[in-house]
């Protein structure tokens, strides 16, 4: 007589757990407010914190972790409708459960602020899946580069030109960074200048720009023309990235070498396809934590990948990571400042740059990491 099998699914073989449904049992969301170290601001916004709100997912006797920089206000989203659409369902369907939030979010609008409330889900879901199996994200999505190359982001327009040099200057001198960016827009009279002290500092490593859609399509190009003498190599939302004939119109006449990136703010894969159907941009930009987490992510790199267009990560390194090494067209993964210095704060975890790269640690299942809570908790507004 085959006697019953009473281990507690996480003592159970991954093999074995794999056939069975997991329902998920448990999702419970909460938002930190993190003040920046340094008062900072871009060619249309400035701000003095960042908030960063958290997804756990329970299934199967382990728990998935996913974040997005949002609002607080998610919350209640992620506790109400999005959770009662996905409750008891088989974890393992993420497809599935990614397909139902979508449709939950119909009459809402599914750009925006419930785009990044589902986003979170479905990174805290892909978590625990490849938890449930007991293997890195990475190995569940399937490897094709052992390191993501980064590029430092920051050199906010609050920097006076010192600090633009240390930071800068550092990712190049002290992380190895191929590339980094600097934000224009807000005084574009000083912005020459400021890409001038840049290159100063970096020598002959890659020099980004990005006017966060500050500009006109005649300023900027007048702008690309006075960079191009710093041999800046790619200008990123120069004008709105919701101007398409905008962006076309700088792609097609901006000097030779330089390139222009959009994408950041795309929430659907409308969205992005619109982009590249428009012929807009040389190199699209998605954000997991706002385009519909790793499932959002993957659907935009096939697109990509359809339309021989080089794909970039946008912010949050750490949740990028392992969707970043697994899919195609990956140009780079960007080293944001605020978020950085976020996750090396809050999760044990978090990547730390070589070389000019981050690689996955195979030795951790999931996305490999985890929420000090007690660091955490200073910072807890909901």
């Amino acid at each position: 007589m085959t006697q019953p099998d009473l281990s507690t699914p996480d003592e159970r073989p991954a093999v074995e757990l794999s056939r069975t449904q997991v329902p998920l049992t448990a999702l419970r969301a909460r938002a930190f407010r993190i003040p920046t170290d340094f008062p900072e601001a871009d060619g249309t916004f400035s701000w003095d914190a960042t908030t960063l709100v958290t997804v756990e997912a329970d299934g199967g006797g382990q728990t998935g972790l996913g974040y997005t920089y949002s609002d607080a206000s998610i919350v209640k989203l992620i506790h109400g409708a999005l959770s009662e659409c996905v409750m008891q369902r088989d974890v393992w369907d993420i497809g599935a459960l990614w397909l139902r939030m979508q449709q939950q979010v119909r009459n809402l609008g599914r750009s925006g602020l419930a785009a990044t409330a589902i986003s979170a889900i479905d990174c805290a879901l892909w978590d625990l899946k490849a938890k449930l199996l007991g293997v890195p994200l990475v190995r569940l999505l399937g490897a094709r580069r052992a390191a993501v190359p980064i590029y430092g982001s920051g050199g906010f327009t609050t920097y006076d030109d010192t600090q633009l040099r240390t930071q800068l200057g550092g990712w190049v001198h002290n992380d190895g960074c191929r590339w980094v960016k600097l934000k224009v827009g807000t005084h574009p009279d000083q912005d020459p200048a400021r890409v001038a002290a840049a290159r100063a500092a970096i020598g002959n490593a890659g020099l980004f720009v990005d006017a966060n859609g500050a500009l006109s399509v005649k300023s900027a190009l007048h702008y690309a023309q006075r960079f191009a003498d710093q041999q800046v190599e790619w200008f990123e939302e120069p004008v709105s990235s919701d101007d398409l004939p905008g962006l076309a119109a700088l792609r097609q006449r901006v000097p030779h070498g330089m390139e222009i990136a959009a994408g950041e703010y795309g929430y659907t894969l409308d969205d992005f396809r619109l982009l590249l159907e428009a012929r807009a941009v040389d190199v699209l930009q998605a954000d997991a934590s706002r385009c519909g987490g790793i499932t959002g992510f993957l659907q935009v790199a096939d697109l990509c990948e359809a339309f021989h267009i080089p794909l970039s990560a946008h912010c949050a390194p750490a949740l990028h990571l392992h969707v970043a090494s697994a899919v195609p067209r990956l140009r780079h993964q960007e080293w944001f400042h605020d978020h950085v210095r976020i996750e090396a704060m809050l999760f044990d975890g978090a990547p730390q740059p070589a070389h000019g790269a981050i690689s996955a640690d195979l030795s951790r299942p999931g996305c490999g990491l985890e929420l000090r809570q007690r660091d955490a908790q200073p910072y807890l507004i909901q």
